[in-house]
């Protein structure tokens, strides 16, 4: 498995942390995720904290559009995991 594969998946996991009821396996990684989770701004939030702490990269505010969809999630972290 290559890395952003697993970046993928890791995220998709703390996704099911935070929201235990969304469907992961129709998740459209071109799609915003707030909008095709129904994740609030809160919850945003949340996943961004366990992405920090299990990936060890943090996202500043001014980048939260970048990391919008899944897809850009995990080409986000990839270029930022150190």
């Amino acid at each position: 498995m290559n890395k952003t594969n697993a970046y993928k998946d890791t995220i998709c996991n703390l996704i099911l942390d935070i929201a235990p009821e969304a469907d992961i396996s129709e998740l459209n990684p071109e799609e915003d995720l707030r909008e095709e989770l129904d994740l609030d701004s809160m919850d945003f939030m949340r996943l961004l904290e366990s992405i920090e702490k299990s990936l060890g990269v943090s996202i500043p505010e001014s980048d939260y559009k970048q990391v919008s969809t899944l897809h850009n999630m995990t080409q986000y972290i990839s270029a930022h995991q150190k």
